[in-house]
């Protein structure tokens, strides 16, 4: 068999970094002199969903921006963060965040055909689970499809691992 090379294509966050965000962005919300007094808070609401809380409106999207300058302070795409709108809880308003893991179905298959319609002769993509393994003959076409995978916008934050 012939060699070829390989890199896949994932959509991953790491958590630590995301609990360091939130982290910080809870402190930062115990300190700063706008949020005192407004009862604002973030906390993990299950494996994969933070949640933001505050008395009014204005104080819960203003903790959202600080939660997203720690998030890219850390080099966390905000693609991979999806942010609810503001509603009313109780006597407060909350925001629900979902962190983005993985490439669905939809996204892996069009991703697949740009590479398929754009990218070199002889590279073949397939999707495996949540992720994309894309192969080739020579690693300049490789890396010709990562140059263009990270020009066009699919709505997700693409790494790119295992390139051997």
């Amino acid at each position: 068999m012939a060699d070829t090379s390989s890199f896949d294509v994932v959509s991953k966050v790491d958590r630590q970094e995301v609990d360091n965000a939130l982290n910080q962005t809870a402190k930062e919300l115990g300190q700063r002199f706008d949020f005192r007094g407004t009862n604002a808070q973030i906390s993990w609401a299950g494996d994969e969903a933070v949640s933001l809380q505050a008395d009014t409106e204005d104080r819960v999207k203003a903790a959202l921006e600080v939660f997203k300058e720690k998030l890219v302070k850390r080099q966390i795409s905000l693609k991979s963060l999806d942010a609810g709108d503001p509603k009313p809880s109780g006597k407060g308003h909350k925001i629900d965040c979902k962190i983005i893991q993985g490439i669905d179905s939809e996204k892996a298959k069009s991703i697949g055909k740009k590479i398929r319609d754009e990218g070199p002769k002889g590279v073949q993509a397939q999707i495996q689970g949540d992720q994309l393994r894309v192969t080739a003959k020579k690693k300049d076409d490789l890396q010709a499809v990562i140059a263009m995978l990270k020009q066009e916008d699919f709505g997700i934050a693409l790494q790119f691992t295992n390139y051997r």
